[in-house]
């Protein structure tokens, strides 16, 4: 399932059924930059490169930084206690099981890891979802529809039905691609657990506090509280099916 090249101190993951010649080059952002190979960029803590490492193939490339306090001092560094142990790893390990499971999930292309005297820093691949628009950019421009609110309850309930946990389940790391399919991204810290009411409702209930948190932020935003009902009911019910 997975597949393991290393090199002195650098590891890069794959699918085990890859067939693409992918060398350390491919996690630097400069790389593409100097191939005209940077077709779109989201900038922010977390930045991501949205790169054409084939004719009509799109990857997006993100690098692994830390949070809170303590990413000010230490930024993008990680103790390195195995690879099986690193964030990257476990990420890219899940992404290859959800797809197994035949969750909706972007494809994991590669990964990477160099690590030394005990440190690592880390980068992910993954398929772009073609066309993609995250719920909380579709909520600026307009309502949902009643089905795109159920599908997006019935796809959270199909990951949790599966005993999948997110880290961060929030408006933006639900996307919608151009066939107004549900897919959930950013699997880092996620893990397929035993099913229980307890993390799957913290899981809602911290995705109802980002539809709060965005609707905050922006001039129009088109979601109030008989839509979040539509959605919990879809969910719900799905969940329990």
């Amino acid at each position: 399932m997975l597949k393991i090249d290393n090199t002195g101190n650098h590891f890069i993951l794959t699918p085990q059924n890859s067939e693409l010649n992918i060398n350390q080059d491919w996690f630097y952002v400069e790389y593409w930059r100097q191939k005209n190979a940077i077709v779109n960029s989201k900038l922010g803590r977390a930045p991501a490169w949205f790169i054409q490492y084939q004719k009509g193939n799109t990857a997006v490339l993100k690098h692994y930084w830390r949070g809170g306090l303590i990413g000010k001092v230490l930024n993008d560094q990680y103790l390195f206690l195995g690879l099986e142990k690193t964030r990257v790893y476990k990420e890219f390990k899940l992404l290859l099981e959800l797809k197994a499971l035949n969750l909706a999930v972007p494809d994991p292309i590669a990964a990477y890891v160099e690590q030394a005297y005990g440190i690592y820093r880390a980068d992910i691949l993954t398929q772009a979802i073609p066309n993609a628009q995250s719920l909380c950019e579709k909520l600026q421009q307009s309502h949902l529809s009643e089905n795109e609110l159920v599908s997006v309850g019935q796809t959270i309930a199909d990951f949790h039905r599966h005993g999948v946990y997110h880290d961060d389940l929030n408006i933006n790391n639900i996307l919608f691609d151009g066939q107004g399919n549900v897919n959930l991204i950013d699997f880092d810290k996620g893990e397929i657990r035993a099913t229980n009411k307890t993390w799957q409702q913290a899981n809602i209930d911290r995705l109802a506090r980002s539809f709060k948190k965005e609707a905050g932020k922006w001039p129009t935003f088109f979601f109030d509280d008989s839509h979040w009902q539509v959605l919990l009911q879809a969910y719900e019910k799905h969940l329990n099916s």
